[in-house]
């Protein structure tokens, strides 16, 4: 049996393709399902059954369309809610596969229906669980994604469904989809993969002997996450659609504006010191990187058509692929730099930028300051410079 794992960094996730001789098992694909079946073609494998563990709250599932696709079983959590048909998983019902079996086991707190899977063989002795937002590598997937209304009975679920696992061999791999950079995890080692044993030794979670405590540090200090979160559970419960390769075109000086007059946004996503020194007014500023889709799905209108500002340098296919992943999938087009849109006439906005050593000698030389802290709320009440206001960047409109 081999486990190969393809991460998606911009949101802290993994998809899991699980191979037992010719034959494979996916864990929670994407919805751009072309780079999994690149890895199914080129290693020969027939895919048998695609296996969920959670109706997504970070992102758009592929499940679905790759299960059509390839003509094998789509299984998810027998109370996940799907409105379309699916292979229903029961605790500890074991579904038999070619050469390997799955045994869904029920591991409710990241969301009420959560299930984990353990996949093995009978003449193999590696054997794994795949434990989606349930027990991360040194952390446990936050219960608060549902609303604050069920956190506190969902934690107290979580604390069960990491006693559950742990009665699973020490030797047992763990493979959770959420990891560090998701909004999904409460806190992590950083690591990406693990064992039960190894959990079980280091992961503070396994410190706690019974639910209430256990719910009160899993509550502590959440930050606060993506408000696009609202919107995934319903399309992946309707019937959620894999995503080609998108094209995004070209657009003039003249496109641009229109499209603004019509009320679209401008995502602007060169080097955060390139958009200082100029960018179009009312646009928002993301720098493309591993953060760059959770906080267009953040900042952005959900619904609204998108205009990319980008580098000549930077993958403008690439970058809709990202926003694509969490249903921003308007992009209408995509201007290179903003040299043409000054050209033409149109101003630009600007602010200048400083060192954080020069704002602390302005702020010592007694210089009429205000300093507006907009890191996450954590990161504030962990130390801040005093006199400075605190808002956090999404709540600042």
């Amino acid at each position: 049996m081999e486990i190969i794992g393809i991460r998606t960094a911009s949101l802290g996730d993994a998809t899991y393709i699980v191979a037992i001789g010719s034959h494979a098992v996916i864990v929670d694909p994407q919805r751009d399902i072309g780079r999994f079946l690149e890895v199914l073609e080129d290693k020969s494998l027939t895919l048998t059954h695609v296996v969920e563990t959670h109706m997504h709250n970070d992102y758009i599932s592929g499940g679905r369309d790759l299960a059509k696709m390839l003509e094998a079983d789509l299984v998810l959590p027998a109370a996940s809610g799907a409105s379309f048909a699916f292979m229903p998983a029961f605790h500890d019902e074991i579904i038999e596969g070619p050469q390997f079996s799955i045994r869904p086991l029920h591991t409710p707190g990241h969301t009420p229906a959560h299930t984990s899977y353990v996949i093995g063989t009978g003449d193999d002795d590696l054997v794994a669980a795949f434990t989606g937002g349930s027990l991360l590598v040194g952390a446990a997937g936050r219960s608060d994604l549902l609303g604050d209304q069920y956190a506190r009975q969902l934690a107290r679920l979580q604390f069960g469904s990491l006693q559950r696992l742990a009665k699973l061999p020490d030797d047992t791999g763990v493979y959770p989809t959420h990891g560090e950079g998701s909004f999904c995890t409460a806190s992590g080692a950083g690591r990406t993969t693990s064992t039960i044993g190894q959990e079980i030794a280091e992961n503070p979670l396994y410190e706690f002997t019974d639910a209430d405590s256990f719910a009160d540090s899993q509550l502590a200090g959440l930050v606060p996450y993506p408000t696009y979160y609202a919107q995934m559970g319903p399309i992946n419960r309707d019937g959620p659609t894999a995503i080609g390769e998108p094209t995004v075109g070209d657009m003039d000086t003249s496109a641009m504006a229109a499209h603004i007059e019509a009320g679209g946004s401008v995502l602007d996503g060169r080097d955060r010191h390139d958009f200082a020194s100029g960018h179009i007014p009312g646009s928002i500023g993301i720098e493309i990187g591993d953060s760059f889709a959770p906080w267009a799905g953040w900042l952005l209108e959900f619904d609204a058509p998108i205009a990319l500002v980008l580098d000549p340098s930077q993958d403008a296919d690439a970058a809709a692929v990202e926003l694509a992943r969490i249903g921003l999938e308007n992009v209408v087009g995509v201007m290179r730099g903003v040299g043409a849109w000054s050209d033409a006439g149109h101003e630009l906005a600007r602010y200048e930028t400083t060192t954080i050593d020069d704002l602390s000698m302005a702020l010592t030389e007694g210089r009429d300051i205000q300093v507006l802290d907009c890191r996450d709320p954590q990161e504030w009440a962990a130390g801040h410079i005093d006199g400075s206001v605190h808002c956090y960047v999404p709540d600042i409109r």
